[in-house]
């Protein structure tokens, strides 16, 4: 909408601009602090960076639970248990017990009839850009790539998550309860990560995760020098990205060592001025210092032992490869070095990066001992996690790899918890954690099984039975038919 100056509004405008132009070169009074006003304080010459970590705090509240017991489902624990016919108990937002037919269920609680069903932990969507790239995907909410340098380390994703995202809405009715929302790979260094769960929300701070460490997203690969490349700048090449991955750590490295010997000399009573802050080196240091995570963007298996080099060489640790279509080829590198990767049932040969992705990937690789993660990079993905670890799954056994379901299930739920550092929390059916829990229709490593409930925090957040508990966005509201169950 288009707003206008009536005729007397602009000559009254006017006449106003004309009056403060007509005092230019004369020496103006200084204005009077008002009576009682508090005297007026000096700008900080800087701000220790470690005074807010965090500085959009958390205000995630669990919904309403109702203490509940789902009985004679088939529970998958994510902890490598099948058991047939179980109980699983939720009570107070927290797993209170998960066990055989025998487990005791508690006086006053609502049990549900899971018999012919199936249980699993709530999914866990490691690599996701809802809120960041939402529906509809228009230019006005593209905000996953601060494509303007090389180095963004200063920009948080969570500063672009759009809550009324429809998205999300679909992912839970795909028993996704937890993600990790990830700026783009267009970039060396593209920004911090933030884990969300997946509730309705009108903010971002309502869906940020209580205690989950932060990640910072790296990319290395095709991404990065091609559109750099693209500017006629470095990175061009894959030995630009690496001097850049360097350069910016040796620049942090110094930064740090700046903020040590500040806070050593305030520590002896010395006078001392801060060094000025800087967002992006902020983010660095917190790498350096084991506090933020490293998720990076990864395809190939010589550019992730590449990756692995310049980690030791700065004292850092990647705590996940991301798409790594060829992590078959290093899964004992993977294993030794006590990293994970998450990656995709079949998407191979769209790039030459992953020319060499095959269905098999992440099932040879599970079998080398690494830690394995299905994510979906895709708002359509994140809504059948089940299915791609399913096709993951029987690549592997087909060449005779012989994994369980028990096994398999880890790979969305108890493996992204600990790539992304909230496993104490979430990820698996064990008693304490977070009552985050999924009643499957079928086996969920069947094409035709739905999430018929969806719990978080103990509390049902999605029912596809009940219109009640299929929330819409505000963004849907008023569009007829949009986020409607459709049966």
């Amino acid at each position: 909408m288009t707003f206008r100056f009536g005729a007397a509004l602009a000559a009254t405008a006017t006449a106003a601009l004309l009056a403060a132009c007509a005092t230019t070169g004369t020496t103006a009074t200084p204005a009077k602090p008002a009576a009682g006003a508090s005297p007026a304080k000096p700008i900080p010459t800087g701000l220790d960076p470690a005074a807010r970590p965090d500085a959009f705090p958390s205000t995630y509240a669990p919904f309403p639970a109702a203490p509940t017991a789902i009985r004679g489902a088939t529970i998958l624990t994510a902890t490598g248990q099948r058991i047939d016919n179980g109980v699983i108990v939720l009570q107070g937002g927290k797993i209170l017990a998960v066990g055989g037919p025998d487990t005791a269920i508690p006086d006053g609680v609502t049990v549900i009839d899971g018999r012919g069903k199936w249980v699993t932990p709530g999914i866990i969507d490691a690599h996701s850009h809802l809120g960041v790239y939402p529906s509809p995907g228009v230019a006005s909410r593209s905000d996953g790539n601060e494509a303007i340098d090389p180095v963004t380390a200063n920009v948080w994703a969570e500063h672009s998550v759009w809550p009324q995202d429809p998205g999300f809405n679909r992912a839970r009715a795909g028993g996704v309860t937890t993600l990790q929302i990830l700026p783009g790979s267009a970039n060396l260094f593209g920004g911090r990560s933030i884990t969300l769960r997946n509730v309705p929300s009108v903010t971002m701070q309502g869906m940020k995760m209580p205690g989950a460490p932060y990640g910072l997203k790296m990319a290395c690969g095709e991404n990065p020098k091609r559109v750099y490349g693209g500017k006629s700048r470095a990175p061009s090449t894959a030995m630009g990205n690496v001097a850049g991955y360097r350069r910016a750590w040796i620049d942090a490295a110094d930064y740090g060592r700046r903020w040590d010997d500040y806070r050593a000399k305030i520590a002896k009573g010395e006078k001392a001025d801060p060094p000025k802050r800087d967002l992006g080196l902020d983010t660095l240091v917190g790498v350096l210092r084991g506090e933020i995570l490293v998720q990076n963007h990864c395809y190939r298996a010589d550019e992730m032992a590449v990756m692995i080099d310049v980690a030791k060489e700065f004292g850092y640790r990647i705590t996940m490869f991301h798409h790594a279509s060829e992590a078959y080829k290093v899964g004992p590198l993977l294993a030794k070095e006590g990293i994970c990767f998450a990656t995709w049932a079949d998407w191979a040969g769209f790039k030459m990066e992953a020319y060499d992705g095959i269905e098999a990937n992440a099932a040879i690789a599970y079998r080398a001992g690494a830690c394995t993660v299905i994510h979906s990079d895709d708002a359509t993905i994140t809504q059948r996690l089940n299915q791609e670890a399913a096709i993951a799954m029987a690549a592997g056994n087909r060449i005779g790899l012989n994994i369980t379901e028990a096994e398999a299930i880890a790979w969305i739920t108890a493996n992204p918890a600990k790539a992304m550092g909230i496993d104490g929390q979430t990820g698996s059916l064990v008693a304490g954690k977070r009552a985050d829990v999924v009643l499957w229709s079928a086996d969920p490593f069947s094409i035709y099984a739905q999430a018929d409930k969806v719990f978080i925090d103990g509390a049902l957040i999605y029912d596809r039975h009940d219109s009640r508990y299929q929330p819409r966005s505000d963004f849907e509201l008023g569009q007829p038919g949009e986020g409607a169950f459709h049966p």
